[in-house]
């Protein structure tokens, strides 16, 4: 029997807004934790790139509002199992860091403070979920790829580049929540104008090009409906046969998948892309972009329709197939969804546990 270990994960930020990228670090420790290891995540009250005197500052007061409000922690968006311990930290300080078995930088920011880390905070690791370089300087995001820790990606694309920069890296593709997202309404029962798509800030999710292709779709459809939804409010420029969601609930954003035929994916990078995924659980056809971690699940014709990034006439193009070849849809539909039961989260977490105790 495995003994017990002693786990902190270290987050970019505080948890309240959701997030992919938290997601998975929040469901490796439920899991780690129903396994029996004591996990902690440790949420830095803020953290700057480059912080000045002010910033010292700032970070005193946040840490005093969060540790006030408790605002530090994700509260609905996601459970979170009784066994993870959640605590806030004004820096990244080792004082401020549990000590353990095991200490798992999240984010380049947090890897940063994560290789000084003594021998006390446990063996070194680093989950790499996306070229970062989106968010911070390049160098620096680079220099985190070669730091002395043990690095975990869950793609083939960031495997690869930690080859090329002449490091190893473990390939722990991401887990699904099988009984959260269910087909609850079949795909043929689904009308097949009803559309949805993610809508991000960032632009290399690519939100802009999938309006566009969703006009483009409208000049063909006049009655396609399309389901919105994202953390910021709803962009004002939105015209109203869009309907949006900010921040929905678990059961809303399930409910919104199931009444959904066609998926759109417009991103111009992705680490992974969970909520295409989340879509083929529930019975949704994908539309997306052949893009690095799209390629875990997207297989052109077979699993999904796919386009190259900022291609917004093309992806309009594999929109209108779907709509207009019902039978293709729903196979398609089907396909997608038989392939992405294999991500289960019992997987993804014993092979996450396999690694923390690699070489003890």
């Amino acid at each position: 029997m495995k003994s017990k270990l002693q786990v902190s994960f270290i987050l970019p930020r505080t948890g309240e807004w959701p997030s992919g990228g938290l997601r998975i670090v929040y469901e490796h420790a439920n899991h780690l934790a129903r396994r029996g290891h004591n996990v902690t995540v440790v949420h830095p009250a803020r953290l700057a790139v480059n912080p000045t005197p002010l910033d010292y500052l700032k970070n005193a007061v946040r840490y005093a509002q969060r540790k006030i409000d408790g605002r530090y922690t994700p509260g609905a968006w996601i459970s979170i199992d009784p066994g993870v311990r959640l605590t806030c930290a004004p820096s990244l300080t080792e004082r401020f860091l549990p000590d353990g078995d095991a200490i798992v930088a999240t984010a380049w920011q947090t890897a940063e403070w994560v290789q000084r880390c003594s021998p006390r905070k446990g063996r070194r690791f680093y989950l790499i979920q996306h070229l970062e370089t989106w968010n911070g300087p390049e160098e620096r995001v680079f220099a985190t790829w070669k730091a002395p820790l043990k690095k975990i990606v869950p793609s083939k694309w960031l495997a690869e580049i930690a080859h090329g920069l002449g490091e190893t890296a473990l390939y722990i593709p991401y887990g699904l929540d099988l009984k959260a997202f269910q087909r609850t309404i079949p795909s043929e029962d689904r009308s097949g104008n009803q559309l949805m798509m993610l809508y991000h800030l960032a632009e290399w999710k690519g939100s802009a090009d999938g309006l566009e292709a969703l006009s483009l779709v409208r000049q063909k459809v006049p009655d396609v409906r399309v389901a919105l939804f994202g953390v910021p409010p709803r962009p004002a420029a939105l015209p109203p046969w869009i309907d949006y969601y900010q921040s929905p609930s678990p059961a809303l954003l399930r409910e919104l998948y199931n009444k959904t035929a066609i998926f759109v994916a417009p991103s111009r990078t992705e680490g992974w892309g969970l909520p295409a995924c989340e879509a083929m659980l529930c019975g949704a056809a994908l539309a997306a972009t052949d893009v690095d971690g799209h390629r875990e699940f997207a297989v052109d014709g077979q699993t999904a329709l796919t386009c190259p990034a900022r291609s917004p006439n093309l992806l309009a193009e594999n929109i209108l197939r779907l709509i207009r070849d019902q039978a293709f849809r729903i196979e398609l539909a089907r396909k997608g969804y038989d392939y992405v039961r294999q991500f289960s989260w019992e997987r993804a977490s014993s092979s996450f546990e396999a690694a923390l105790f690699a070489d003890v």
